[in-house]
């Protein structure tokens, strides 16, 4: 008897553990485990990374408007300087997901880069209706008017469009503690010490 009970308490049996345990993903020693910046250090980066792809991609737009035609060398830009900045915000500004296999130098899919342009968009239609109501009230605006009313709606728009990236385009590849399997010592049962003894 007390050898059957010696011998089923030794058989592991698997178990789920808790998050925040030193066996869970989300323990900081775990390799891969991603912790995604807070809101105010997004915000801080957001503004860095997407002011300076803006100051670049301007700047690119004069130079290529040399060999091609502007609305063409603007479309250009426009599409590789949205792109570099989904990757920035995906790599720094949110730390969203680290680089999937095959996927080479890219981090994000064409979802996280199709709904990063979506809200450049949105963005740029906010800030456009924004002049066009200022002029439909006021067909000559003062230039500091004009300025003020535009930078404020760029500001809005970037806002929304900050929360829209850290609440929904990279919020599903934030890091979540995922359960792990752990060995427990089981507890013999009435068929084995019957089977044991007999």
């Amino acid at each position: 008897m007390a050898r059957a009970l010696h011998t089923s308490t030794s058989e592991p049996r698997e178990t789920r553990a808790t998050p925040g345990s030193p066996n869970t993903p989300d323990s900081p020693d775990t390799p891969g485990a991603l912790d995604a910046p807070g809101a105010v250090s997004s915000f801080v980066r957001f503004v860095i990374f997407g002011g300076g792809v803006g100051l670049a991609s301007s700047t690119a737009v004069a130079l290529l408007a040399a060999f091609l035609p502007f609305a063409l060398a603007n479309a250009l830009i426009a599409v590789v300087s949205t792109v570099l900045a989904t990757e920035l915000h995906a790599r720094f500004t949110f730390a969203s997901e680290q680089r999937p296999a095959g996927r080479g130098l890219l981090r994000c899919g064409l979802r996280h880069h199709l709904q990063s342009a979506g809200t450049a968009t949105a963005a740029f239609a906010v800030t456009t209706l924004a002049v066009l109501v200022l002029h439909a009230f006021d067909s000559t605006p003062g230039l500091a008017v004009e300025q003020t009313v535009c930078l404020s709606a760029s500001a809005l728009a970037g806002i929304g469009r900050f929360l829209a990236l850290r609440l929904y385009v990279f919020a599903t590849g934030r890091k979540q503690p995922a359960p792990v399997a752990v060995a427990l010592p089981t507890s013999p049962t009435r068929r084995d010490l019957l089977t044991t003894a007999s």
